[in-house]
């Protein structure tokens, strides 16, 4: 019966979430921590807590599909895994290639549209991984509904530490000039990046970092972020729908930020360009000899104090109804 009920609240709390949220992220990035403390606390091996966390890997696809999520990228293996014991790398690997192969020959992925790509130093892992992760990667490539992309062998700053040496390795060759380097040129040398910014990252396990993950899609983007207590085997669809929360609270606040912006902008250009005026009609007083200096004053011109241009028919510049601008707030995630 008590089990009934919490079955019930859960569900009625779900709906609850999603009535709230609008605004969905388009490229949300997870971090899929805690799987080996799951299994610790359990009793079990580290590869038991990693299966349990591809079982959650699979409910995630499914809440994206039904939010409308675009594209999806998790923090599958780092470069710093590698040094981890082979007695939990070689069953965390025979993992890795199964559900690679499991997920590119399965219906669901095919009738939602799902490609899979990898993104990494995908050459440093053992040759059956990388067998399957160009399986899945062929199988699928013809879908375009959802990406999802397996960061596999990935570390931050080593990736942009490639991309780096590439650039200078073409400035050096005189294939580029330092100044033709843009943004664009630094994305061509990152790994197949995601197609999109990371718009929100999502971490488990309680700790409160991003770990050298997707910095210049997240951080570059300003991305949200949503740190949550359960490990990733307990990873529910209500800690999902709390992290799009999150994320669509940060574009409220960024939206609200940006018409202040602007209606500041407004007010500093109408006091400059009523400054500009005035400061205009004293040289016309003074080239203007012939008149009495009150013929030429300042309400003679059109210049009323505290009227900055323009009439009262709306068109003012000092007028706004709470416009819009381009920047964002750099204040970091809510």
């Amino acid at each position: 019966m008590l089990n009934r009920l919490r079955g019930l609240a859960g569900r009625a709390y779900r709906r609850h979430l999603r009535r709230e949220i609008d605004d969905v992220p388009a490229h949300v990035a997870v971090i899929q921590d805690g799987n080996r403390r799951y299994a610790r606390e359990r009793g079990d091996d580290a590869p038991d807590g990693h299966r349990a966390g591809a079982d959650t890997t699979e409910r995630v696809l499914d809440w994206c599909a039904d939010l409308g999520v675009s594209e999806l990228t998790l923090y599958a293996f780092s470069t710093e895994n590698f040094e981890r014991p082979d007695e939990e790398l070689e069953p965390l690997f025979d993992l890795l290639e199964r559900k690679l192969r499991e997920f590119a020959d399965a219906d669901r992925v095919h009738e939602q549209g799902v490609r899979v790509r990898a993104i990494g130093d995908v050459p440093r892992l053992p040759p059956r991984v990388r067998d399957a992760v160009a399986y899945a990667e062929r199988r699928t490539a013809g879908n375009d509904r959802f990406t999802l992309n397996v960061a596999l062998a990935y570390g931050g700053r080593t990736e942009l530490l490639d991309a780096a040496r590439a650039i200078a390795r073409d400035v050096d060759a005189g294939e580029m000039a330092p100044e033709d380097v843009d943004v664009e040129t630094v994305e061509e040398r990152l790994y197949d990046r995601p197609i999109r910014d990371v718009d929100l990252i999502v971490r488990t396990g309680g700790d409160e970092r991003t770990s050298n993950f997707l910095p210049w899609h997240a951080n570059g983007n300003e991305a949200a972020v949503y740190f949550c207590a359960p490990y990733w085997p307990e990873f529910s669809e209500a800690d999902f729908l709390r992290a799009i929360r999150t994320y669509e609270s940060r574009e409220e606040s960024w939206q609200r930020a940006r018409a202040e912006r602007a209606a500041a902008l407004v007010r500093a250009l109408a006091e400059v360009e009523f400054a500009e005026a005035r400061a205009a009609a004293a040289r016309l007083r003074e080239r203007v000899p012939r008149l009495d200096g009150s013929d030429l004053s300042d309400d003679a011109l059109g210049i009323a104090e505290g009227e900055a241009v323009g009439s009262t028919d709306g068109d003012s510049v000092g007028r706004t109804d709470g416009g819009t601008g381009d920047a964002r707030d750099p204040s970091g995630a809510d």
